[in-house]
């Protein structure tokens, strides 16, 4: 049973203060179960994605150049840059989501199953204009689950918080949702939507689950998740045990617990891999939950670069998997992230150039800071270190995005 969540204390300090890398030991195998992230997880929403015209896997790139400079014997990082055309990892997820609820409530009035190419039929896209799809976002999932509404000829709502940009926004509305602002910060944008869903009779779509909430959906939108993995192990068949460590940024853990479970049931992962999360200074929510052994919520504080990992809190579907499987946790600064971007855009030291934001080159960001760590040895940072990283997203908001700098 996952408990509830506990109000961080120390608000001011946790904000304030670059954290050392907080280190944990985990059991050798996992302790919950659940069908999201079984060896299988990604079947059913690679064959529904598959009605989508612009599928198609990313790359996992080496990155020769990075290792030789920081003395490892590989990176390799996955570029979502290009993922559905909407630049992120949460491409597989919100759509995914909308098209499996799709299914499910033709199912329903029909009285059969249907097969995926049926959504794009005239009668079944009659039933589905009736439906609403609602989210709350920082921009990547609005614009996910905006996807696939419009795909299907169904309606999105999409709720944002006052420190969404405009330019985020606009990348939503372009898709054909309708905005809504909410006063406040992320948390409150999450409430907001959940409620009108509930008031207006809507399906609901987030990524995040609190205390009591409905997980079905967001169960979903992590499955979903899981194609990605899936390509990281069709890229390295073959190969024995192909990563030494693991870097998943996170803002309430959804890809690293897809990334980390489903890595762990398809066997990528084992028990000596190192499976890292990176999370900005100023939104650790995922670091001082490990630290309290509890799911906490961290206080609204100064806003990050980061800002598609800014969260004050886990959710709660994906907590007992991130706790059961991940062995550290690093924050980074805002200055770290905007350094990691302009080293991918420039290529370093002759690597593949890569056109990320500063959530997408969080993950880099984390492993420079383990690297200057004097005990590289405890990390297992050497000359046989193999490093999976994640590019989750192309810049969001081209007009302050630190890589035109």
């Amino acid at each position: 049973m996952v408990p509830p969540f506990e109000a961080a204390d120390s608000a001011t300090q946790l904000l304030a203060t670059q954290r050392p890398i907080l280190l944990r030991s985990r059991s050798s195998g996992l302790k919950q179960a659940a069908s999201w992230f079984d060896r299988n997880a990604g079947d059913e929403p690679l064959r529904l994605l598959r009605a989508c015209p612009r599928y198609a896997p990313t790359d996992l790139i080496s990155l020769p150049g990075a290792a030789e400079r920081l003395g490892l014997g590989g990176i390799w990082i996955k570029d979502e840059t290009q993922r559905l055309g909407i630049g992120s990892f949460k491409g597989l997820g919100g759509a995914y989501a909308v098209l499996k609820l799709a299914m499910r409530h033709v199912e329903r009035r029909t009285g059969r199953a249907i097969l995926p190419a049926e959504l794009m039929e005239p009668g079944v896209r009659a039933m589905l204009s009736e439906l609403t799809f609602s989210c709350a976002s920082d921009g990547n999932h609005g614009r996910s689950v905006s996807a696939g509404a419009r795909l299907i000829g169904a309606r999105a709502v999409v709720y944002l918080h006052q420190g969404v940009s405009d330019e985020r926004a606009a990348h939503i509305s372009r898709l054909g949702a309708e905005i809504v602002r909410v006063p406040g910060d992320y948390h409150d944008s999450v409430e907001a939507a959940a409620k009108a869903a509930s008031q207006d009779g809507w399906i609901a779509v987030p990524d995040t689950v609190g205390e009591g909430e409905d997980a079905t959906a967001c169960t979903l939108v992590v499955q979903g998740y899981s194609i990605l993995t899936d390509e990281i192990v069709a890229a390295t068949a073959g190969q024995q045990k192909p990563f030494t460590h693991v870097l998943v940024q996170a803002g309430v853990g959804g890809l690293a617990a897809s990334v980390f479970g489903h890595g762990w049931a398809r066997g990528l992962f084992g028990p000596d891999t190192h499976l890292w999360i990176v999370e900005p200074e100023r939104s650790a929510c995922l670091y001082e939950s490990a630290r309290a052994k509890m799911p906490v919520r961290l206080p609204a504080g100064p806003a990050t670069n980061m800002s598609m990992l800014e969260c004050q809190s886990p959710s709660l579907l994906v907590w007992p998997i991130i706790e059961d499987l991940t062995s550290g946790y690093i924050t980074v600064t805002d200055e770290e992230a905007a350094d990691a971007v302009r080293l991918l855009n420039e290529g370093i030291s002759g690597d593949q150039r890569l056109r990320v934001g500063e959530s997408g080159a969080a993950g880099l960001a984390g492993l420079f800071s383990a690297a200057e760590e004097k005990d590289r040895k405890r990390l297992g940072l050497d000359q046989s270190a193999k490093v999976l990283l994640f590019a989750t997203e192309s810049p969001t908001d081209l007009s302050v995005w630190s890589g035109n700098q």
